[in-house]
């Protein structure tokens, strides 16, 4: 188990991946080249219905300094400045999208055995400042999100979690929407040698009094083929498929049912990701 309880984003990580990750109804290919000197481009495009959207990132690392340029269909340029461990545990990301001059924003991740921080703050008059924070251990850990707009004085996010973790289960309960929405999550390794696991999510919304279950499971094939499957209370029911047919190339087939509207056609995605 890793050291320390992680930062808030950390917090049910473990089941969202197992419950939403891979998981998609549109067609995406992805193209990740290599450089002699180091340099990682990837290309990727994403058909969704008759729009199709396209980007193109290029890495490029020198020591401790990792510099992320991302640029879009829609002419948008993403730079990513990331200076890892400028001192013990600490990291360092500066952030800009041109053309949106207000896009700019400055974040501090802080990582120790009892605690984990994460702050940032907008570059511009009236920026808006995010801070979340965990204390605790690896095995339990109660943190807090929260975002403040100074141009208007309030607080546009609140929330808290709490976490329990051992080897082979990782259960979580947050408050949402400044206590509007409650959710819980649980993770359970069944069977480590086959990454068998299953996993549960139940959130609950105090304005609507609505309650979403979402119920999913993943199993190893081989050693390069994974399936998994989930279901929520409103019937819809998804599968997938994943396979490494080379090292760190991946072929993804999913697939989405409404078992309360069976006579619609079901909805397929391929994603399709090549690492030469």
């Amino acid at each position: 188990m890793a050291k320390g309880p992680g930062l808030y984003s950390d917090i049910g990580k473990k089941a969202r991946d197992l419950l939403y990750k891979d998981y998609q109804t549109d067609h995406k290919f992805t193209l990740t080249t290599y450089s002699p000197t180091g340099v990682v481009i990837t290309s990727s495009g994403v058909k969704k219905g008759e729009l199709f959207v396209a980007d193109v990132n290029t890495q490029l690392k020198n020591k401790n300094v990792t510099t992320d340029i991302k640029v879009d269909t829609n002419s948008n340029l993403l730079t990513t400045i990331t200076v890892d461990e400028p001192a013990p545990g600490l990291k360092t990301i500066f952030s800009f999208r041109v053309p949106d001059q207000r896009s700019g924003k400055v974040e501090l991740q802080y990582l120790h055995d009892y605690a984990g921080i994460s702050s940032s703050i907008g570059l511009t008059a009236n920026p808006v400042v995010n801070f979340s924070g965990v204390i605790g251990t690896n095995v339990v850990g109660l943190g807090t999100d929260l975002s403040f707009d100074t141009k208007t004085g309030d607080f546009i996010k609140c929330n808290t979690g709490l976490s329990f973790s051992n080897e082979d289960l990782i259960a979580s309960l947050t408050l949402n929407d400044k206590g509007d929405s409650i959710n819980a999550s649980y993770y359970h390794i069944v069977n480590p040698l086959t990454s068998t696991a299953v996993g549960a999510e139940i959130s609950h919304s105090f304005s609507t009094n609505e309650n979403t279950i979402t119920l999913g499971t993943q199993h190893a094939l081989d050693p390069l083929t994974t399936v998994k499957a989930r279901v929520n209370n409103f019937g819809k029911a998804s599968a997938l498929i994943q396979h490494e047919w080379r090292p760190k190339s991946l072929v993804t087939l999913s697939g989405e049912v409404d078992t309360k509207a069976i006579e619609k056609s079901a909805k397929v995605g391929l994603a399709l990701a090549l690492k030469p």
